[in-house]
């Protein structure tokens, strides 16, 4: 908003800054590339420790398959010991099997310059993942529809910072159980040229995922390239049921990337102390990624620990802990010496509002994935009450917060015009530097910008109406979905998807189940 006419002599430049600032623009930063140290909190003795205590879990108490014979028969023909479905793996098996994984690779978007290279020393950025609930500053917290999912998608597309358009952005209640799979996956091929991820929740839907692939990049390209990243959870403790295997069966078999993670929360699913959680995490892990190479030597895959503690209170899990870093920090530790890419952290927080404490547990959740080398970012932006809602505002505030975090792992430069010595020169004792030739030449580059936050004076803060940030988020919602323009796509893939969906939609009753 412009400001009043009696201040534009004295602030107009800065309204006319303003708004080149908060003009629409679909430019997508690439993926964070860190020039700073990793943070580690582990000995080189404790890893030690936790790696020989995951091999006794392995070996002695094993891990249970469930509903699943053939990955029972793959375990016996690889060197296990099966009985019933509990598999207990020989002490090297599972390491031996995971050396095949790849240190890295690219995932491929439909626009090649977005296209995204998960490992090493990058980190990936994807938004919020699953909740069955939305909520704005206008209609609050309600069940998510297809409509609010294709909102979330075209946010995800207009925001600079996000790298990957993810997955299950909300979980949309109005279309049934069986097909919603469909109408998700056909809006982030169709609103957003980013990468995504499929479908996990049946075996089937992992299958229409690659198919509809197929379609988008064609089926060679598919066979030869990784198109989808994909989230596989284990039932931690040590469990692997039928539904999420099978998911990632059909993914591993057709070379598509699969994080498989361990779904941690401290005192319930977990041991109470970082040391014993780091042991489950790494046993669960090298299990699930064992196994997937079991399916296809070379299939690309992620290490994951999605960890949380628990108010031993109210049983309530609790966010942005000095414990959950611990045990962040230590796993993406443990990723690099098993020489995987690691997925971890996000915008997590347990509020119900996108408020202070939101903020707090949020900020500390992002710095610490940041810092602990994860490469692939889930839940970046928009999660709200501890994973059950997706907010609108806190998108855009977290989306907005996310470019902190690309300036962070820059590290500072040492070079010539970095070292200003010509500025000190310049301005001597007594001066300043607004108005010198460094500052003049670097002044657009040298700071990042937010689009959200408010610096404004008090007095045109108040004379625009007071407004405290979640109600500038609306408005940047607002804004940017007004604005929102699809991107192209080739008239004949485009047809062939709507058909595809529309025909796998018809040939099978509805389900809710």
């Amino acid at each position: 908003m412009a400001e009043p006419a009696r201040r534009r002599g004295r602030g107009g430049g800065g309204a006319a800054r303003r708004a080149e600032r908060t003009a629409i623009s679909i430019e997508t930063a690439k993926y964070i590339e860190r020039n700073i140290p990793n943070f580690e909190v582990l000995t080189e003795e404790a890893l030690d420790i936790i790696e020989a205590n995951a091999e006794t879990v392995l070996e002695e108490i094993g891990v249970n398959f469930v509903d699943n014979p053939a990955a029972l028969e793959r375990w016996r023909e690889a060197g296990a010991d099966v009985q019933g479905e509990r598999v207990r793996l020989p002490k090297g098996l599972a390491r031996k099997l995971c050396a095949t994984a790849p240190s890295q690779y690219t995932q491929h978007a439909r626009n090649p310059e977005k296209s995204v290279v998960v490992g090493g020393r990058n980190l990936v950025l994807a938004p919020v993942y699953g909740p069955p609930f939305v909520r704005d500053i206008e209609g609050g917290r309600r069940y998510a529809t297809m409509e609010d999912f294709r909102k979330f998608v075209k946010l995800g597309y207009m925001s600079k910072w996000l790298h990957h358009s993810g997955g299950t952005v909300c979980e949309p209640t109005d279309v049934a159980v069986n097909k919603r799979h469909l109408d998700m996956l056909h809006a982030h091929m169709t609103l957003s040229d980013k990468p995504f991820m499929g479908s996990v929740t049946a075996p089937e839907r992992a299958q229409d995922s690659v198919e509809m692939c197929e379609i988008l990049f064609g089926k060679d390209f598919v066979q030869e390239n990784t198109v989808m990243t994909s989230l596989i959870n284990i039932n931690s403790p040590m469990q692997f049921d039928d539904v999420m295997m099978g998911a990632l069966e059909v993914y591993a078999k057709n070379n598509q990337a699969a994080i498989i993670s361990p779904f941690i929360v401290g005192g319930a699913m977990a041991p109470v102390s970082v040391a014993g959680t780091l042991t489950q995490v790494l046993a669960e892990v090298l299990a699930g990624i064992a196994y997937s190479q079991l399916i296809r030597p070379g299939a690309p895959v992620i290490m994951g620990a999605f960890v949380t503690s628990i108010d031993m209170g109210s049983g309530a899990p609790t966010f942005g802990t000095p414990e959950a870093a611990h045990i962040t920090y230590g796993a993406g530790q443990l990723a690099r010496r098993l020489g995987l890419p690691y997925r971890s952290a996000g915008s997590f927080c347990g509020s119900k509002l996108p408020d202070a404490q939101a903020a707090y547990e949020t900020s500390n959740s992002l710095n610490m994935g940041l810092l602990a080398g994860v490469n692939f970012m889930l839940h970046s932006c928009g999660w709200l009450e501890g994973g059950l809602v997706s907010s609108f505002e806190k998108f855009v505030m977290d989306a907005d917060q996310l470019g902190t975090l690309h300036g962070l792992a820059k590290g500072v430069s040492v070079d010539e015009n970095a070292q200003a010595m010509d500025a000190i020169r310049e301005v001597g004792p007594g001066g300043h530097y607004l108005g010198c030739a460094h500052t003049q030449a670097n002044f657009k580059d040298a700071f990042w910008k937010t689009d959200l936050l408010d610096y404004k004076p008090f007095e045109t803060w108040s004379e625009e109406g007071s407004k405290d940030t979640v109600a500038l988020a609306s408005e940047r919602v607002k804004f940017l979905l007004d604005n929102y323009k699809q991107p192209s796509m080739d008239p004949g893939i485009a047809e062939a998807l709507a058909g595809y969906v529309a025909n796998k939609k018809a040939s099978m009753p509805d389900s809710f189940t």
